[in-house]
């Protein structure tokens, strides 16, 4: 009897570590994932930055549109991954550039992973 509790007692704990091993690999593969870049993503790292106080979908609020964004970037073969982290120059409403640059420290310290899915989820409104 008690032979039969001891290999039941071990099969609990074989079978709870084995769980515990899959469960944390299944944690580090979706950490893999999540760090991914994804337009979904970039979407939560627009709206948790409040970029849309100044940038709407297709009108000029303070800054310009997200669709005058994606065009001008992609017409003109912008980066706007550089421009994001102040490694490039403005090419839409360079006037503006000194009110935009604080705006840019938020950027700047995104991790890669949410910069590029912002640039990803901006692109999205390219026509």
């Amino acid at each position: 009897m008690k032979n039969k509790i001891y290999t039941l007692g071990l099969a609990v704990i074989i079978t709870f570590a084995s769980c515990k091993n899959s469960d944390e690999k299944t944690s580090s593969n979706n950490n893999e994932v999540a760090s991914l870049p994804t337009i979904e993503n970039g979407k939560i790292v627009f709206e948790a930055n409040n970029c849309a106080a100044c940038h709407q979908m297709n009108e000029k609020v303070v800054g310009p549109s997200l669709e005058t964004i994606a065009a001008v970037y992609k017409e003109k073969k912008g980066d706007l991954k550089a421009f994001l982290l102040e490694e490039a120059e403005p090419i839409i409403d360079p006037e503006q550039y000194e009110s935009m640059r604080i705006n840019l420290q938020i950027t700047k310290q995104l991790p890669e992973s949410e910069l590029e899915s912002l640039v990803l989820y901006l692109k999205t409104y390219e026509k």
